[in-house]
């Protein structure tokens, strides 16, 4: 069982490249959006207010498209452990038929916002979006 967040994305006209389908550029702003919403979600207050995150990694498969006014559901979550201050975070993209089109593997580093510096996941916060 893992701690999975979703939303819905709806590709618009400013979403749509050259070739009619969302921009590759769209699907990573999307993975940055659900990644905060979830930790807006369910991180607590002195969590969000104490610790930032930042992008190390991107790995992206791409298996498909959608066009302007298709929409898809991401669902994210965590599938293991986190590896100091490092943890990556899963993103798939589904079409309406449930189809994975875009699925992602981000890894995440975790900032203490007051030094700025990187630092390890403490438990307490891996515990809150692992699985369970």
């Amino acid at each position: 069982m893992t701690n999975s967040f979703t939303c819905t994305f709806t590709a618009e006209r400013e979403h749509i490249d050259q070739m009619g389908h969302v921009n590759n550029a769209v699907w990573v702003q999307w993975m940055e959006a659900i990644a905060t919403a979830h930790w807006e979600a369910d991180a607590l207050p002195e969590h969000k207010a104490r610790y930032a995150w930042v992008v190390a990694r991107h790995e992206i498969d791409y298996r498909g498209n959608i066009r302007e006014g298709e929409s898809v559901v991401a669902e994210t979550f965590i599938p293991d452990a986190p590896q100091g201050a490092r943890f990556d975070r899963r993103v798939d993209f589904r079409n309406a038929a449930g189809k994975v089109i875009v699925s992602a593997r981000t890894t995440w580093a975790m900032i203490d916002i007051q030094s700025g510096r990187i630092m390890r996941v403490p438990p307490e916060i891996a515990a809150r979006f692992s699985a369970s």
